[in-house]
């Protein structure tokens, strides 16, 4: 386990989205970033909680924009060096980008995104 302070941590996550792609990131619609501590699962490295690029058909005007939560203290514990937490820090966020563009946990897997 390393610790790395919640600023530093949210650099990471900073430079982890500015990694995307300028052609995915002009896709990603409504969307916002958070740096948290930890999720309601003690384990859980990142989380999307929104409505899908595939399934945003209901989606009106005025929505409130869909989360993606990177959670700083189990990628930490996961992690052994500062390199180790950058390398988690972007997967992290390519997979919870990746739920945003409707691509399921199993997809990500077998792409190595898991």
């Amino acid at each position: 386990m390393i610790d790395i302070s919640p600023r530093r941590f949210e650099e990471l996550v900073s430079e982890a989205i500015d990694l995307i792609p300028a052609e995915l990131a002009d896709l990603i619609d409504n969307v916002v970033f958070l740096v948290e501590d930890e999720g309601e699962l003690p384990d859980l490295l990142g989380l999307y909680d929104g409505i899908p690029l595939t399934e945003r058909e209901a989606y009106g005007v005025g929505e409130l924009p869909d989360r993606i939560f990177i959670y700083r203290r189990p990628i930490c514990s996961i992690c052994e060096t500062p390199d180790e937490v950058v390398h988690e820090v972007i997967t992290t966020v390519v997979h919870e980008v990746a739920h945003h563009f409707g691509i399921d946990d199993d997809r990500l897997h077998e792409l190595g995104w898991g």
